[in-house]
């Protein structure tokens, strides 16, 4: 079992830049692939980043690329989402969620454990 905690969210300006962070428990983190996924009002929930477990590959949705960061301190159980050049339309409640092995990094059903997700809102 994996329980996972978000923090880091808030209001900021557009252009600005938020840290989000999500600690994880259990001892085998580093054994866990983790993402990120957003939901905007009104919208399903999307794929943001991801990183793996084993080689450390990241993997990014297209909106997001050249802007938003994922890394991970397995000594710390925390994976954080560093975004920059934030937009308004990046307003949206963000989750992070794990899994040991995901077939598909991008598709939030391969994830069993996810986070109660962390609001972030930029205005224009």
């Amino acid at each position: 079992q994996v329980q996972l905690v978000e923090s880091g969210g808030g209001l900021v300006q557009a252009g600005g830049s938020l840290r989000l962070s999500c600690e994880a428990s259990g001892r085998t983190f580093s054994r866990y692939a983790m993402g990120w996924f957003r939901q905007a009002p009104g919208k399903e929930r999307e794929f943001v980043a991801a990183i793996s477990w084993s080689t450390g590959n990241r993997y990014y949705a297209d909106s997001v690329k050249g802007r938003f960061t994922i890394s991970r301190d397995n000594a710390k159980n925390t994976v954080y989402l560093q975004m920059n050049s934030l937009k308004p339309e990046d307003t949206a409640v963000y989750y992070c969620a794990a899994d040991t092995a995901p077939e598909r990094y991008e598709l939030d059903k391969f994830y069993d454990y996810w986070g109660q997700g962390t609001q972030v809102t930029v205005s224009s």
